[in-house]
């Protein structure tokens, strides 16, 4: 069976890391769909598995907290009539926790936007800090047992819940609505209340939109599977974490957060594939 280089791999993963659709990719490099396909597959497995040992003992202090909407198949009131449901069609949401200080994500979870997906992911996000961080969350209320439950009490949390003008209609209904203040509430602990905010977590949301096709707004560029999805967003934090440098850190988050001394090559994603491999053969 014929398989891509590592160069012809890197090629591929930096073009699906910057925002190209499956297809586009195909018509670029002439690999096949099914190729591509694979190769997201396989880099997400090795992403999450790579990340997931080494995002441990950190010390983020400041952490803000954000969910951004999403679907595999089709949106939610459209599951219905879809011809063959696959399992877990219709909306899924990217949790994201992002360190304000190094722009690091330590942590993200697909899934639905309910309390158990809120204790899985803050569950996750509480084992990998060893500092009592200060959190600041939108108004979802499920955040509340949540972080109690994950953090027993040692963090400073707060909500920040902002407050938004009437929708807008016609030629500018995918405008947002105009922001007309916000409530700072603390919930836990002493969070100092000039640095609650959540506008590194709304950022990096659009970062996911940018930089991954199949969560760009009004394409039809969607998931088809939830496996897929949740394996193209661990590609889209390795690519992000790790080789993309930040515009006012002048280095990539891992590099700010202290996980790793040098600024990685696309190159080096494809060589934590391989040696995933190796673990899976």
């Amino acid at each position: 069976m014929n398989k891509l280089s590592a160069q012809d791999r890197a090629k591929i993963v930096h073009l699906l890391c910057e925002g190209m659709s499956i297809r586009a990719v195909t018509r670029l490099t002439g690999a096949s769909k099914t190729t591509v396909t694979k190769l997201v597959c396989d880099m997400g497995a090795a992403a999450g598995w790579y990340q997931d040992r080494v995002f441990q003992g950190l010390a983020c202090n400041r952490l803000q907290i954000d969910e951004i909407w999403g679907f595999v198949g089709a949106k939610q009131k459209n599951v219905p009539s879809m011809k063959r449901i696959q399992p877990g069609a219709g909306d899924v949401w990217l949790w994201i926790a992002t360190d304000a200080q190094t722009k690091l994500v330590p942590c993200w979870h697909v899934g639905r936007r309910d309390g158990n997906a809120a204790m899985e992911f803050i569950g996750d996000l509480a084992s990998r800090l060893t500092n009592r961080p200060q959190i600041t969350t939108d108004g979802l209320k499920v955040y509340l047992d949540a972080v109690d439950t994950a953090f027993g009490g040692e963090v400073d949390y707060a909500q920040l819940v902002k407050l938004y003008g009437p929708s807008l209609e016609g030629e500018h209904r995918y405008s947002p609505a105009e922001c007309t203040g916000a409530i700072k509430t603390p919930v836990q602990g002493n969070p100092d209340m000039a640095h609650v905010s959540t506008s590194y977590a709304e950022r990096n949301n659009l970062n996911v939109r940018m930089h991954s096709r199949r969560m760009t707004r009004l394409t039809n560029a969607f998931s088809k599977k939830v496996e897929n999805h949740a394996r193209a967003m661990a590609t889209h934090f390795f690519y992000y974490n790790f080789v993309r440098i930040h515009k006012t850190l002048k280095v990539t988050p891992a590099m700010a957060a202290g996980v790793t001394d040098r600024l990685w090559e696309v190159s080096d994603l494809v060589a934590v594939l391989e040696a995933w491999e190796k673990t899976a053969a």
